[in-house]
């Protein structure tokens, strides 16, 4: 068990890393954004070039924080359903859930993905527009790395639901928590109301 604490700390720490760098990345999509927003309101200037920067940098930002995402349970989850389970089915379902779907998706999505990256690379693949970016291939590289650190992230909270299911008392505090839980809604006060 001391060994998949290790192993679910370094690929926590991993895919959190990652994760922080990519978020870096919605500072100078703004900057275009709001650049781009102005020039096209006020001097009537559009740039193909800034409208396919957004979309780059937009799916970087996305494909970068995918698993750091997931880690920090900030995806998509039905919480109506999940609430309603007990903390050790919840456990099961996180563990059969990343085993069954999102492993072999991401292990899926990125093998297909690589021949998409590799086919553009070999084409020296451009935009469609005359004045758009070069190098899409470049682009298209972060979609492996996207389910890459997903992926990663899965094997993470798989060890980390094993470890929760599995292990003794001393291991489950031992887990690197450093995930922080969703904040409770506040509770209505009677201030006010004399």
């Amino acid at each position: 068990m001391r060994y998949l604490l290790r192993v679910e700390g370094v690929l926590n720490s991993v895919t959190t890393w990652v994760g922080r760098i990519g978020a870096w990345i919605s500072v100078p999509l703004m900057i275009i954004i709001i650049f781009d927003v102005i020039t096209r309101r006020f001097l009537v200037l559009g740039s193909t070039k800034l409208q396919e920067g957004e979309w780059h940098l937009h799916a970087m930002l996305f494909l970068l924080c995918l698993g750091f995402a997931y880690l920090r349970h900030a995806h998509v989850r039905i919480s109506l359903v999940h609430e309603r389970f007990s903390p050790t089915t919840q456990r099961w379902i996180e563990f059969v859930g990343c085993l069954v779907f999102a492993i072999p998706y991401c292990a899926i999505v990125f093998y297909f993905a690589m021949d998409f990256v590799e086919r553009s690379w070999s084409l020296n693949e451009a935009s469609d527009s005359a004045t758009g970016l070069p190098y899409r291939w470049a682009i298209k590289g972060f979609l492996p790395a996207g389910m890459f650190f997903l992926g990663v992230a899965s094997i993470a909270v798989v060890l980390r639901k094993f470890i929760e299911l599995f292990g003794s008392d001393e291991h489950r505090r031992a887990l690197s928590d450093d995930t922080p839980q969703r904040p409770e809604p506040p509770k209505p006060t009677m201030a006010g109301r004399d």
